[in-house]
């Protein structure tokens, strides 16, 4: 085989990677300040706005819950992460969210 043809598809695969989309992760809507209260908000509100928890965990004790989404293409990449800490009765103790969505960044700016 000629060294030429030999690089021909490893060429191929490299340029076409720039070129996939992928998404990972469970989409969900961005979260709204205002409809999240610490100490009031609770689990069932949680999912009724932002759907199934992607992840759960604990965080010193505490319950976690954490939605993620990602998507790639083109060479760039936009993910979104929003954490919940729970309370032992279920209400939200403490949340964070983080996104280089554009919508989100000029939302949150």
């Amino acid at each position: 085989m000629r060294p030429a043809l030999a690089v021909a598809p490893v060429l191929v695969a490299t340029l076409s990677a720039g070129c996939i989309s992928a998404t990972f992760g469970r989409e969900f809507p961005s979260p709204d300040a205002r409809a999240i209260t610490a100490g009031q908000t609770n689990k069932g509100e949680l999912r009724r706005l932002f759907g199934e928890p992607y992840q759960v965990g604990i965080d010193s004790g505490d319950a976690t819950w954490r939605w993620f989404f990602g998507r790639r293409r083109w060479g760039t990449e936009q993910t979104k992460d929003f954490s919940v800490r729970l309370n032992g009765d279920g209400t939200v103790k403490s949340y964070a969210f983080t996104s280089n969505f554009p919508d989100d960044m000029a939302r949150l700016k």
